[in-house]
């Protein structure tokens, strides 16, 4: 019921730039967070960064500083800009809304994710 599509990433080398979108939709009342995650083989998900609708952010550790988060007009959009990226960025990036459907229910969608290689 809560669709999430992915678009960016790509093969970068060290120390580029790569920009990513996001966009929800379907039977969405509200979005109370939306952000982007990673996972990297051999190793768990892990936060990149999230804004949650009173425009609060947070960022992993590992990004903090390189990685920019913005949300669209529309609230339904979120935006990435990475910056300075670093080898150990490589993984899968997936976009992640919650929130809750125009039936009360709530909703934990994921994107289909987009690959980002970082090479040396």
């Amino acid at each position: 019921q809560v669709h999430v599509v992915e678009s960016g990433g790509g093969l970068v080398q060290a120390g580029g730039s790569l920009r990513f979108s996001c966009e929800a939709s379907g039977n969405i009342y509200s979005i109370n967070g939306m952000g982007w995650y990673r996972q990297s083989p051999g190793n768990e998900r892990e936060l990149v960064a999230v804004i949650n609708s009173g425009g609060g952010i947070n960022y992993g550790d590992s990004v903090k500083g390189r990685f920019t988060i913005s949300r669209g007009d529309a609230k339904n959009t979120v935006y990435l800009q990475a910056d300075s990226l670093k080898p150990e960025d490589t993984g899968i990036y997936y976009c992640n809304a919650r929130g809750y459907l125009i039936s009360y229910e709530v909703y934990d969608a994921w994107g289909q994710g987009t690959q980002v290689t970082v090479s040396s």
